[in-house]
């Protein structure tokens, strides 16, 4: 199925493995890419040396294009920028808008650029800025997302750019693609629906807590880092919201703060310049400052460390429809013999063609 994203980026499908922290590391982007889809190596929760390392892991098992997604606002983001054009990496995806001037750095080295945004007004500033193509996430997304729902948001931002839209937040097999592809979009973006394969790192008991997840296990809360952030509701998570954990949270941020920082390699500065950066202009308190910082630690408890007690585990609404955990090449085959069959029922052609 030939769409603008994959004459832009070079992949056989328009299918894009989101860059998820802990998550999103080689083996997993690894599968992506020799499936025919585009997987993102998550950055931000590794150090130059190791996202340089990941890059060339994967380089060296396949290949076929794939991305790296990054923190326009890191204190660091430069660096990263430039071991990406270094290594030859097809792909750069950001979390935020990217500046003009990166963008601009990234595009003269021939890397695509693809940030995610969560506004119309923000698509409309990165494409007057370069960027090659956006990936759009509705409120169905999980981690720090918006309040418009996919359905809103993907036609106000497909009416208003002329650069290929991906689709991201509630996403997971082929009807899905078939419906943001009548929208206008060039593809979707999934990322809890890649989580759960066998060809992720996540410990199994995670696993099992996510397929066993219903709708109302799911939840959008500003009770972690005061930012709206979507995860599975934990009794953590129970507890902050209830007020009565804030106290121990922070607690708790100030030791994984420590521990972020030998992990990440950055400098107690450098933590809080980023720290600074994540509060984007909204009011949130010192403490919510911190504990937004620590998101990572959080994350990490239960991605790598499978502690489903102490940890936080981001997730999208889909996970109340997911009930297995296929290989990637599975899960992507499936996904598009799905959309044939879809577009097939419709008196469709094949698919839609692009450039």
């Amino acid at each position: 199925m030939r769409t603008a994203l994959t004459g832009l980026v070079g992949v056989r499908h328009p299918i894009v493995q989101t860059g998820m922290g802990w998550v999103a590391g080689p083996r997993l982007v690894t599968a992506t890419a020799r499936a025919g889809a585009l997987g993102i190596l998550a950055s931000a929760t590794m150090t130059p040396e190791q996202l340089r390392s990941a890059v060339r892991e994967v380089r060296s098992r396949t290949d076929a294009p794939f991305g790296v997604n990054l923190r326009a606002d890191a204190g660091d983001a430069r660096e990263r920028v430039r071991i990406i054009v270094e290594e030859g990496v097809r792909v750069a995806s950001f979390a935020l808008a990217p500046s003009r001037e990166l963008i601009a750095e990234l595009k003269d080295a021939g890397v695509v650029v693809v940030p995610s945004v969560g506004a119309r007004r923000h698509a409309e500033k990165v494409a007057a800025w370069g960027a090659d193509a956006v990936i759009v996430q509705g409120a169905e997304g999980g981690g720090h997302t918006g309040e418009v729902a996919t359905t809103v948001l993907l036609p106000q931002v497909v009416d208003v750019v002329d650069i290929p839209v991906v689709a991201a937040g509630g996403f997971h097999d082929g009807r899905g693609l078939v419906a943001a592809l009548a929208y206008g979009a060039a593809g979707v973006a999934m990322g809890t629906r890649f989580l759960l394969t066998s060809d992720s790192t996540v410990p199994d008991a995670v696993k099992a807590r996510y397929l066993a997840a219903t709708a109302k296990d799911i939840t959008l809360t500003r009770a972690v880092d005061g930012l709206p952030h979507r995860m599975l509701r934990t009794e953590m998570v129970a507890e902050l919201e209830g007020g009565g954990g804030r106290l121990r949270a922070l607690y708790g941020a100030v030791r994984r703060a420590s521990r972020l920082r030998r992990l990440s390699g950055l400098s107690r500065l450098g933590m809080a310049r980023d720290g600074l950066a994540m509060r984007h202009g909204k009011e949130l308190s010192w403490s919510q400052v911190l504990l937004a910082a620590n998101t990572p630690m959080l994350l990490r408890a239960a991605m790598v460390e499978g502690r489903t007690d102490l940890g936080i585990m981001a997730s999208g609404q889909v996970a109340a429809l997911i009930e297995d955990l296929p290989s990637v090449a599975g899960l992507v085959e499936r996904v598009m013999a799905d959309a044939e069959t879809a577009l097939a029922a419709l008196g469709a052609p094949s698919g839609p063609s692009g450039d």
